[in-house]
């Protein structure tokens, strides 16, 4: 089971590392992760730890609370944090005027006890969990400073004060960690503009009364009316009436979909011009827009596999830090015998350092990267997924629904042995259960032709071979045959004696954008193959049309995960493109699966990533996202590891004040969330406006 806390307190790095530790221990907890980007944690048990978690978390020096799951994340940052960087801006600004020594004492105290206070608050909260973080830096520097400058005031020595140094590192660094909480909450902007999709009300109509009712009373079966320029309450299907819905924020395609009386409905989607009567199918939690949102709040949450290597350098940072400061402050003092300037870089060192950059380097890319991806119909439902993504190097697809437009039409039943219509009736009662593409053409061309259905049980699916069922006393079986280059066939046949009753044949199109999709990949180096269950003259004929050059045919579900796997034996990252269930295991066999959103339920859980619509233009875009977001990610931790390996140095040798070093740590963090959020301005090729 897993748990979602909000985790308060963290500032940098080696806190949320530290939360982590402590939620590991707790008996029960398999995993943690701990995100300082989002501010939450996730925890992973095989029996309930909420109390026990949050208990860790406070003894360990933060505070915890159980997270709700419609609750988005939403970083903090108030109007209050503001104001306290403007009053401490307006107490330490005057400092630099070198006023009178017993004026800048009055100017710095209230700076650095009541502005700074949070600082120790969490350094002694550290102190105590036996452990190190930024406010400890901080803390230990702009005390000295502060101090320092006390001990020489009282001394009547008040050309040698500090007090502009540790009020301004103070001020500086405050104003930093305001506008790191105002980036981070841009971050977030994909699943607040989904949440926002929600409505809170809809119009239930009952025994034709309409009636205005709390979204969260709909029940599954209610029928409720969507006037024109509404939002759909809940997923469902149209009963009465027709329009157009744009369904943009949800599945990145901006045209208005066309939408009539047996069509189904996303919640969140705005009507057209028409009034709809429209019976819910899922509703609160179990809605496409909840999942949708749960997917990406968790992909957001989660870790990224390079976090691991700012996970070790984040364990050792704050000790290697206060380490450097004390070999700062005896080299200079022995070595010079001024104590003075030895203190003063020491102070740099501390302030400079900050391991607040290395903990939101990765996080806020893979946040803006999975924010915008899926604000343009590419769902990345884990961090993992959004990371290998970028080095697919081979992408393999499905056909039928992937590359074909997965919608067949059945052009021909031939009955071999008994009435046509009849044969046709029982055909499709057999199939009416199935999600197949195969399956709803045989039911369509019964209803066409106004048959009634009767229901079929003990109905199973024959992996590789096709369906098996009993309809009105007779076991019936349809079952695949050797297709052509131009048709799919099937025959059904009594499965008791084996006779053939009668022979069907499907044709399916060929996506209009299939090949475009393929030139696009091979112009990025990705080369591409095609896996069909169908027979080689069918595959070939689908593949020369799309562009593939490789084509595995006749391939059952699990030789398709074998296939998979030898692709990858050379070691390239292969992507598996899929919409069915029989692509399941081909999916969890590549290093990413990509299922269309068209697809079944079964394919799109197996994936890491999922396209909202059946365009197969995003399976470029997804890698292109994920290229750029790992390229942000490797420019944010250049940036982060680089401030530190020349800021730190260059403290130590007195080259940097401590007013310089903590306008430099500040710049750090709000320059390494920034970074990040250059990638909103991304566009899908897709959508002709692409960067």
């Amino acid at each position: 089971m897993n748990l979602d806390l909000r985790i308060d307190g963290m500032t940098c790095a080696s806190c949320s590392a530290r939360v982590e530790k402590a939620l590991r221990r707790v008996p029960g907890v398999t995993d943690a992760v701990v995100n300082l980007a989002t501010e939450t944690a996730t925890v992973r048990s095989d029996s309930p730890v909420a109390d026990a978690a949050i208990a860790a978390v406070r003894k360990a020096g933060y505070e915890a609370s159980e997270r709700l799951a419609d609750a988005p994340v939403a970083p903090g940052g108030r109007d209050v944090e503001l104001m306290a960087v403007v009053a401490a801006a307006v107490l330490s600004l005057p400092l630099m005027l070198m006023p009178a020594g017993w004026i800048q004492l009055a100017l710095a105290t209230p700076v650095q006890f009541i502005f700074g206070a949070r600082f120790y608050r969490a350094a002694w909260s550290a102190l105590r969990a036996g452990a190190g973080n930024m406010d400890l830096l901080v803390a230990i520097g702009t005390s000295a400073a502060y101090f320092f400058s006390v001990y020489h005031l009282m001394r009547g020595m008040e050309g040698h004060l500090y007090f502009e140094a540790s009020a301004l590192v103070i001020t500086l660094v405050r104003l930093g960690k305001w506008l790191e909480s105002r980036a981070k909450r841009r971050t977030t902007m994909a699943i607040q503009a989904l949440a926002a999709l929600r409505p809170e009300r809809a119009t239930l109509l009952s025994d034709g009364v309409e009636r205005d009712v709390a979204v969260e009373s709909l029940r599954v079966g209610d029928v409720v009316v969507v006037r024109p320029g509404e939002r759909v309450p809940s997923d469902g299907e149209i009963v009465e009436g027709s329009s157009s819905l744009d369904e943009s924020l949800i599945t990145g395609e901006s045209v208005p979909v066309e939408k009539m009386a047996g069509a189904r409905v996303t919640a969140g989607s705005v009507n057209g011009d028409g009034r709809l009567l429209v019976r819910t199918l899922a509703v609160g939690a179990e809605t496409t827009l909840a999942r949708i949102i749960r997917h990406v709040e968790a992909a957001q949450a989660g870790k990224a596999p390079i976090q691991r290597l700012v996970d070790r350098v984040s364990a050792v940072f704050v000790p290697v830090i206060l380490a450097l400061a004390l070999f700062t402050l005896l080299g200079w003092g022995f070595a010079r015998g001024d104590w003075e300037v030895a203190l003063l870089n020491a102070v740099s060192v501390l302030v400079i350092a900050c391991p607040c950059a290395l903990g939101l380097a990765t996080p806020t890319a893979i946040m803006a990267g999975t924010g915008v991806a899926a604000r343009h119909g590419i769902l990345i439902k884990d961090a993992e997924a959004l990371e290998l993504a970028h080095r697919v190097g081979i992408v393999a697809f499905d056909k039928t629904g992937t590359l074909t437009e997965g919608r067949p039409r059945m052009v021909e039943f031939a009955a071999l042995a008994g009435d046509r219509r009849e044969l046709l009736r029982l055909a499709a009662a057999l199939q009416s259960g199935s999600e197949h593409p195969l399956a709803r053409a045989v039911v369509a061309a019964a209803r066409e032709e106004g048959l009634v259905l009767a229901p079929a049980t003990q109905v199973r699916a024959i992996v590789g071979v096709g369906v098996e069922g009993l309809v009105e006393g007779r076991r019936l079986r349809i079952e695949k045959m050797v297709s052509d280059t131009t048709f799919s066939r099937s025959r059904m046949v009594d499965a008791q004696t084996g006779e053939a009753m009668a022979t069907l044949a499907f044709t399916d199109e060929v996506k209009a954008n299939a090949g475009a999709a393929l030139a696009r990949l091979a112009a990025m180096g990705v080369r591409t193959v095609l896996l069909t269950g169908d027979n080689a003259a069918v595959g070939e004929s689908v593949a020369k049309q799309v562009g593939i050059a490789e084509v595995r045919a006749g391939l059952l579900p699990e030789e398709k995960a074998a296939a998979i796997k030898s692709l990858g034996s050379g070691g390239a990252v292969v992507a598996m493109v899929g919409d069915g269930i029989n692509d399941a295991p081909a999916l969890a066999a590549a290093a990413v699966g990509i299922a269309m959103g068209s697809g079944t339920d079964v394919a799109m859980h197996t994936a890491g990533i999922t396209l909202m619509r059946g365009d197969l233009g995003l399976v470029p875009d997804s890698i292109e996202i994920s290229r750029r977001t790992y390229a942000r990610i490797r420019q944010n931790l250049f940036w982060a590891f680089i401030y530190n390996l020349v800021g730190v140095p260059l403290a130590a040798f007195g080259l940097l004040s401590p007013v310089v070093a903590g306008a430099a740590m500040a710049f750090s963090s709000v320059s390494v969330v920034g970074n990040a959020l250059l990638l909103y301005r991304w566009r899908p090729t897709t959508s002709g406006d692409h960067e």
